[in-house]
């Protein structure tokens, strides 16, 4: 039977605390590794309990610090506190955490723009470098989370799609420098059935008809699943993905093959 086992290896995944994030960590921890999770949220919040609960019924150990990686400070203690539990033992890191900033080329601000920024594309290259000395001893594997916005976006999506695309050669540089010790390699998502997207499809007079038109456009018929997201980890990391490198994975239901919305 074809099994992929991470027992003994130690995971961070950013942004646990919901959606993709969640559904990483609990498949990461069904394959046997032990994770180190960070959110906005505070330790005792039902998010965070969720998560929590979620690793440890997998029977793998589980670390939470509460984060804002958009504040270098706060992130640089973030893992120093995941070092220092886990005796500076380090695998994998999965560049998750992100939020959405849908504002449009004239209506975004500055303050929205930098936001967006300092979260969605600078917070992945500074949690990087910090993880990179511990990854490299054990030829680690980053995984940075970004879009289908990268590759293909549509009105209003702006500053969020300007990150997502640069962060296409952000994979591309990592895996250049810092191979062979360490593989770097993205995922770009698209529409999976998340608190997030169930918050855009209610920014419409008619939600559910929103949803349904968005389905209707995948040739799979469906959203995705945070869990089918966890599972491309799995594979990523494991010694089955060792010759990917460099490269962003779409995955998106068969979305983007469509030439045109009808």
């Amino acid at each position: 039977m074809f099994e992929i086992n991470l027992a003994g290896k130690v995971a961070i995944i950013t942004g646990v605390s919901s959606g993709i994030g969640l559904g990483i960590a609990k498949m990461l921890a069904k394959a046997g590794c032990t994770i180190a999770g960070c959110a906005l949220e505070k330790e005792n919040s039902l998010e965070v309990q969720n998560f929590i609960a979620a690793v440890e019924e997998e029977g793998t150990d589980v670390y939470y610090h509460q984060a804002d990686l958009s504040r270098p400070a706060e992130m640089k203690d973030f893992v120093t506190k995941v070092l220092e539990h886990f005796n500076g033992k380090l695998d994998v890191l999965v560049s998750n955490a992100g939020r959405n900033f849908f504002e449009g080329v004239i209506d975004c601000g500055e303050s929205e723009w930098q936001q967006n920024m300092d979260l969605n594309l600078s917070s992945h290259w500074r949690l990087a470098k910090l993880c990179k000395p511990y990854l490299e001893v054990n030829n680690g594997v980053i995984l940075i989370m970004t879009s289908n916005h990268g590759s293909s976006t549509i009105p209003g999506c702006f500053p969020y799609n300007v990150a997502k695309t640069a962060l296409t050669g952000l994979v591309r540089s990592l895996a250049i420098e810092w191979g062979p010790k360490i593989r770097t390699i993205g995922i770009a998502p698209g529409f999976i059935d998340t608190p997030g997207n169930q918050n855009w499809f209610d920014s419409f007079d008619n939600p559910e008809k929103e949803k349904q038109r968005t389905i209707d456009l995948h040739p799979v018929k469906r959203l995705g699943t945070p869990e089918e997201i966890g599972g491309w980890c799995v594979f990523l990391v494991s010694e089955y993905a060792a010759f990917a490198s460099g490269t962003t994975y779409l995955i998106d239901g068969g979305r983007s093959a469509l030439m045109q919305d009808n």
